[in-house]
């Protein structure tokens, strides 16, 4: 038998007529607006167009009929019963000591770093911040330790002066590394 939204409201196998009269004022629902708001002409024998104009429509405000009426119905009888999701075991997070450190990519201030590809020298850590310079491919960083995210904060020379800014670190590769 398929789930039906009523399910979620509790009640049960005991809705039926309550369903079939959501769903059968939503296909006069349906029929009504498909003559008001649709050409004439569509109408003159049927097609596999009206069927699916007629059943998305019934679908559609039948399901929202049943999501509008109110949870519990007196008439409705027990709510079925719904496994507790509080009797699955919860596991707690690992703690920091559980990653190896290889994993744990934060930048020790002062740390070299070189640009991968072509960066963005930005005021802010986010795509929105403005953008203070373009750092070539191969050019050479120094991490400040600041970190937000995927974002680090470095020093770069930018026309032969320092400059702060903001950096993704996805483009980032120690300086020893190939």
């Amino acid at each position: 038998m398929p789930s039906l939204p009523f399910a979620a409201h509790g009640m049960g196998g005991h809705a039926w007529p309550i369903a079939l009269a959501a769903y059968a004022l939503a296909l006069a629902l349906s029929l009504a607006l498909a003559a008001r708001f649709t050409p004439r002409h569509w109408w003159r024998r049927p097609t596999l167009r009206g069927g699916a104009l007629l059943a998305g429509g019934t679908l559609a405000f039948g399901t929202l009929l049943l999501l509008l009426l109110p949870p519990a119905w007196p008439l409705a009888g027990p709510p079925s019963p719904v496994p507790a999701l509080a009797a699955q075991p919860v596991q707690a997070p690992l703690p920091a000591a559980a990653f190896p450190a290889a994993l744990k990519k934060t930048p020790a201030p002062g740390a070299r770093y070189r640009v991968a590809a072509p960066l963005n020298l930005r005021s802010g850590s986010g795509v929105h911040a403005a953008r203070l310079a373009v750092l070539p491919a191969g050019s050479g960083v120094i991490s400040t330790g600041a970190v937000d995210g995927d974002w680090w904060q470095v020093r770069a020379r930018i026309d032969g002066r320092l400059q702060s800014g903001w950096t993704s670190s996805l483009w980032l590769r120690r300086s020893d590394e190939d």
